[in-house]
Formats: C-alpha cells, structure tokens, sequence
C-alpha cells in the first residue's frame, strides 16, 4: 500500500500537490504548520476545509519557534511586505522568506513518515515562477532526500516528490482543475486572512495565472 505525508499550508500550490498525492496513493495523511505567519486563521481554515473534503487525516503542527527566530516579514509584522501591481521577478530574494521553512517542514515530515511508515512526503515548492526562495530549489530537495534517507531507521524507500518544482503557476491551475481540486478551499495572500490584499508577490502570482487561463479565481479580494 503506498501511503504519504503531504505538507500542507492551504495555499494554492500545497491543495495542488494535495490533489496528485491523493490520485497517486492509497493513503494521504495532510501536514499543517502553524507558525504565527500574519494569515495563519485563514491558512488553518483551509487546510481543515481541504481535509475534510478528501476525508483524510490532518496533523497540525505548533512550529511558532519559527516566529521566534523572525528575520522575515511573514512572522515580523514590524517588516513590510512588498506591494506592487506587477510580479517582475528578481535576483534578490525578498523579506518573505522564511530562514530554511523548508528544510524545517521536511525534518518534521519525515519524522512523521517514519512513525506512519509512509512511503513518500510531497511538498509544493516551486521555482519556475516564484519569489525565488533559496529552499525551493531542486538542488535543495535533492539534498533533503538525502539526509531524510540517511537520518531515518525506516527501511522501506522513503521519497520527497515536488510535482510542481519545474510548473508556471497557469499549470499549476490548470493541474487543480484537471484533478478537481477545490481552489475556493486556498489562500495565497502574505497579509491578509478576510480578503486578499491582490498586491503581495503570492497574490499576483496567483491573479496572473488565472488571468492567463481566461478564468476567475472564486476567492475575495480587496478592491
């Protein structure tokens, strides 16, 4: 039986990977962490929504040291978040990012795929077309896979899938819809959990890939 843990924010590329880990295995357990991130409300709504949609079990993880070691603006409301009217990628990687998120997450899912004894951990980092975070990477989950490997007593293959690493955000969308994924279920703005602000790099991201696709994206934004 093939059985994965897959990390799950509640944000549109996380429901996605959601969507295909469930098409491609018998048993999904979702992975949430709440880590005192500005949307954290909203982002534990949908995650709880996805769950129960898919009717699988979700694990929720206090990560507020997170918070604690700050240095970016999704924990730190002191820091501003970027706003622009357009996503223009670049070299620099922004405020956003959280110090090795990533790197922390899968440590955490792998100890969870041990005790579970799943086969896989999916996550949905994707650089294609992102902010350019250092740990979402395919260099970076290659390394990952690695130490979860090396770290764990679990003798069956464990494996980190990133389905999405190599995906423009108009794909990914598309990827949703294919696989019937609930895309009112997510949330995608850095600052807001009522309405999002449509102006955070997540948020056009988000709006330019529907806007490619000729379709309305079903959640509210700040006019």
């Amino acid at each position: 039986m093939n059985k994965a843990i897959c990390i799950l924010s509640g944000g549109l590329d996380s429901a996605t990977t959601l969507g295909i880990a469930m098409s491609e295995n018998d048993e999904v357990i979702a992975l949430h962490f709440d880590y005192n991130q500005r949307t954290m409300d909203k982002e534990k709504e949908c995650f709880l929504k996805l769950c129960k949609h898919y009717d699988i079990k979700g694990e929720i993880i206090d990560a507020s040291f997170i918070a604690q070691i700050g240095a970016n603006s999704l924990t730190d409301t002191s820091m501003q978040i970027k706003k622009s009217d357009t996503f223009i990628k670049s070299d620099e990687v922004p405020n956003t990012y959280v110090p090795f998120r990533n790197g922390v997450f899968l440590s955490i899912a792998g100890a969870l795929a041990e005790k579970e004894k799943a086969n896989a951990i999916y996550i949905g980092v994707v650089w294609e077309d992102s902010s350019g975070y250092p740990d979402c990477k395919i260099e970076f989950i290659n390394a990952a896979n690695e130490f979860i490997k090396q770290g764990s007593s679990y003798l069956n293959e464990l494996k980190i899938k990133a389905p999405l690493i190599n995906l423009k955000k108009d794909e990914i969308i598309q990827k949703a819809i294919s696989l019937k994924v609930p895309l009112e279920y997510t949330w995608s703005c850095y600052e807001s959990n009522d309405k999002a602000c449509g102006k955070c790099e997540s948020c056009l991201l988000r709006l330019r890939g529907f806007e490619k696709l000729g379709i309305k994206d079903k959640i509210n934004y700040k006019e």
